[in-house]
């Protein structure tokens, strides 16, 4: 089996790809760097990367043509709510134009895959009270990034259905776990309070930690990707969480217990386009066999204890 990784060199994409490739799975991965790093890949001896941005149609055109994938996972994107919000136009290239033309592409040339997956984002809820979050659920984006996930959903769930092709979408929930960057304007608050606590440094505090999110560890994130990729899954959207609503506050206080340190907290007004509660219903992921294996206490501990804190990389 030969599979497509875009984005295969950042934080969840290498873990998938490390997977994949003790699956027995032929690995290509495209990434150009601006957030994903060549020593993220354990298998790199044995992968095939290309630095190239996914916006370039004749080299992502080519590439499809020659490899003939079986699975592509397309995690390539600009993963900042704040981003988007400063460069819209730019953002949108890369979170939907450039995953269009490659299912436009895929149509017309005919091309033969047994799944197309696409990431997606727990944003695409916005701040509606409803919880917890059903992927049937009423959505309400409040961003660039969070409307330009939720258009392009539509696009591959729609192109899957009428023209045949095996397409699924996921929304990632709030995903933690090495490999985070929290230099990055992209990281999660987990891997910045982890490098906080490390570096006995200043927290910056958005707001007054009452938001609530529902954090989910990468391997549990990573199981959950097979699963859809195994099962006969077509059409469908897929919550991938850990099914437990948590307050900043809450992290916070369990993380400094954890480690025996404590956070300098400074805080700070709110962040525009944030979302104020989240959690999800992982029902129907759990119906394929999904089980969290790492609840919070357990995935911040492996954090801390695993050294694998991103403290020392830019």
């Amino acid at each position: 089996m030969k599979a497509l990784v875009t984005g295969g060199a950042g934080f969840i994409g290498s873990h998938l790809v490390d997977y994949l490739v003790k699956q027995g799975f032929e690995v290509i991965v495209v990434d150009d760097l601006s957030m994903g790093k060549i020593d993220n890949i354990e298998n790199i001896d044995i992968v095939k990367l290309y630095v190239e941005d996914v916006r370039n149609q004749d080299f992502m055109r080519g590439l499809l043509l020659r490899e003939r994938f079986d699975y592509i996972y397309y995690l390539a994107a600009v993963a900042s709510v704040a981003d988007s919000i400063e460069r819209p136009e730019e953002t949108h290239e890369i979170n939907h134009n450039a995953v269009l033309k490659m299912l436009e592409f895929i149509r017309c040339s005919n091309l033969s895959i047994k799944k197309f997956l696409f990431t997606s984002s727990a944003a695409v809820y916005g701040n509606l009270s409803e919880l917890p979050k059903r992927e049937d659920s009423r959505v309400d984006p409040l961003s660039p990034y969070a409307i330009d996930k939720y258009a392009t959903e539509r696009y591959v769930l729609t192109y899957g259905e009428l023209y045949g092709l095996p397409t699924v979408c996921v929304r990632f929930f709030n995903v933690y776990g090495p490999r985070q960057n929290p230099s990055s304007p992209y990281s999660g608050v987990l891997s910045i309070l982890t490098n906080c606590l490390k570096r006995d440094e200043q927290f910056t505090l958005y707001g007054d930690g009452k938001q609530t999110r529902d954090f989910v560890y990468v391997e549990d994130v990573i199981q959950a990707l097979w699963l859809i990729s195994e099962k006969e899954t077509s059409h469908e959207v897929f919550n991938v969480a850990n099914g437990l609503e948590l307050s900043l506050q809450t992290i916070m206080t369990t993380y400094e217990r954890i480690t025996g340190c404590k956070l300098k907290v400074s805080c700070t007004g709110g962040r525009v386009g944030e979302v104020t509660r989240s959690v999800a219903n992982i029902s129907k992921l759990a119906d394929l066999g999904y089980k969290t294996h790492w609840p919070l206490e357990r995935g911040l501990t492996q954090y801390w204890e695993g050294g694998n804190h991103e403290t020392n990389r830019n």
